[in-house]
């Protein structure tokens, strides 16, 4: 191997291949995962955007709209666990590649959708395809970087997500004027399958070997409760805060182009601008409040005390949604929501605290039990149809958000213990 090629002194993964991978890969890696965390989003918040048409075309209640959007979480969260487990045993390269190609064919199959028990299965589909997203991206960061390092790279693979709608729902918006909501999700769908090509050649054949089994140790954080399974406090407390997480950002996700829309008569075009620049800011907030994790802690600062400070301050931000829904005007409204979107500081740090919470060989498994936790927030999107239906009002709903967001920090300060992984543990 070249000089140039050589592996990075800070990288230190023994349970991985990865001190074959040099700095430029390893980063190039990274830009990988956030180009499909972009399309990811694109793809999921296609049908959000849509949702005025679609409901038009079909003759769907509120009710029924929050049905289609919830779809895709039952499968997106079930399938978490499985593929977790499958993450920490199999070769990542064509784990995602499929998985990827699977999503896509998903979406750009939704054009042909003629009634809402098709939708609603292509959007099953596209949660079991989408469901490697997390757990994958998570696995390969932690193999590729050390524990100090890993702020900056995890904020920046998941800050894809964000601007995959801040870019996106403008331009699924442009889409729809353009050439209607089921030629849309045909471009989109099916032009995102390139990014296959570039995965399969760059990402290394192996990098995530787990290291020898050793015998299991419980340590005070984890409890027996019967054989082959435990019960283990760090990770009950990450998923706790992990759904109230998840509550708040799917409403975001799956009603706010609606809400701009039905309540502050926005066209679809506007709309969509006003939608991307909350979901920007959270996407921006993302590698920063990661840079600024890192940073702290290189200097010396307490690492459990400014991941778990991050977390509060990023939290609160989220009741500025609250008041986002009773001003009178849509730019007053807008300001508030991009007030609200710096929660996304806390995205980072959130994927870090697991990554040095779990054992080195089961961080693809205990990120696919956060995010299934996690995606059991997609509820809100029901939820707020339903609040919707009985109320006439979407005020209930994008109170009822920020108010489950907060109480999550509950379960991060008085739940989650130190940042210290307990051992590898045998399969």
């Amino acid at each position: 191997m070249p000089a140039s090629e050589a592996t990075p002194p800070t990288l230190t993964a023994p349970e991985s291949a990865a001190a074959a991978v040099s700095n430029a890969r390893r980063w190039t890696i990274v830009a990988l995962l956030f180009a499909s965390s972009v399309i990811n989003y694109v793809h999921r918040a296609a049908v959000s955007v849509a949702l005025p048409m679609i409901s038009l075309e079909l003759k769907i209640s509120p009710l029924q709209k929050g049905l289609l959007l919830w779809s895709f979480f039952v499968s997106y969260a079930l399938m978490q666990i499985p593929v977790g487990r499958l993450v920490d045993r199999f070769n990542l390269r064509w784990l995602v590649a499929g998985m990827f190609s699977l999503w896509c064919l998903s979406c750009g199959l939704m054009g042909l959708a003629g009634s809402l028990a098709t939708l609603v299965a292509l959007r099953i589909m596209l949660g079991v395809g989408e469901s490697i997203y997390l757990p994958g991206g998570n696995k390969i960061v932690s193999s590729l970087f050390p524990p100090a390092d890993r702020g900056l790279p995890s904020g920046l693979f998941d800050c894809g997500t964000r601007i995959g709608l801040a870019v996106g729902t403008p331009l699924v918006a442009w889409l729809i004027l353009g050439f209607g909501w089921r030629w849309m999700t045909v471009i989109i769908g099916f032009a995102a399958l390139l990014w296959v090509f570039p995965w399969v050649i760059i990402f290394p054949s192996k990098i995530n070997a787990p290291p020898p089994a050793v015998p299991p140790k419980v340590s005070p954080l984890t409890v027996p409760v019967r054989q082959g399974f435990t019960f283990n406090r760090n990770l009950f407390g990450l998923c706790l805060g992990y759904f109230c997480y998840g509550y708040f950002w799917y409403l975001l996700v799956t009603w706010l182009p609606d809400y701009l829309m039905q309540v502050r008569h926005l066209p679809v075009l506007r709309a969509g601008f006003y939608a991307a620049l909350p979901f920007l800011i959270f996407a921006v907030s993302e590698p920063f409040g990661g840079w600024i994790v890192d940073r702290l802690i290189h200097r010396g600062w307490n690492e459990t005390l400014t991941h778990k400070g991050l977390i509060t301050v990023s939290f609160a931000t989220g009741l500025l949604l609250i008041p986002a829904t009773w001003v009178d005007h849509a730019s007053t409204a807008l300001f508030f929501l991009c007030g609200a979107s710096l929660v996304g500081l806390s995205a980072g740090t959130l994927l870090v605290i697991l990554q040095q919470c779990a054992p080195p060989n089961k961080i693809g498994s205990w990120t696919g039990i956060q995010n299934f936790a996690g995606n059991l927030g997609g509820i809100s999107a029901l939820v707020t149809g339903f609040l919707i239906g009985r109320t006439g009002s979407y005020l209930p709903g994008f109170v009822l958000g920020p108010v489950i967001l907060v109480a999550g920090l509950l379960a991060y300060w008085f739940i989650v213990g130190e940042l210290r992984p307990p051992p590898a543990t045998a399969e």
